[in-house]
């Protein structure tokens, strides 16, 4: 039996917020990035069944790499600084399925 995606690709972002003023996405301007890339997503008419599915995450434990985010099936995942980043995402990998590079957290990343 063949296994179908559902979507095409899903990006996750983490939006988790920690206590005790430890460096967590949430401060680092997660929530402005999941926006951005949501809205354009749905701009490009890369949302829906088939397509890109933008989802808010809760710690995604790659917190010295933050803010990041996770495409699936691939696995990839980003760091980014500001809204040029994600556009460069979303057309890069979500429109043409070639990862960005320069914004791939390193393997051996974590918290």
């Amino acid at each position: 039996m063949t296994q179908t995606h559902y979507y095409k690709h899903h990006i996750f972002f983490c939006l988790n917020q920690r206590g005790n003023d430890q460096s967590c996405c949430a401060q680092q301007g997660a929530a402005d990035a999941f926006d951005h890339c949501k809205s354009q997503v749905k701009a490009n008419g890369l949302a829906g069944v088939g397509g890109v599915r933008v989802n808010k995450a809760g710690c995604l434990d790659r917190c010295a790499g933050g803010p990041v985010a996770v495409v699936y099936p691939e696995g990839v995942w980003y760091s980014f600084v500001d809204k040029a980043d994600i556009d460069e995402i979303i057309e890069s990998h979500l429109k043409h399925g070639k990862p960005v590079e320069r914004l791939l957290v390193p393997a051996g990343v974590g918290r």
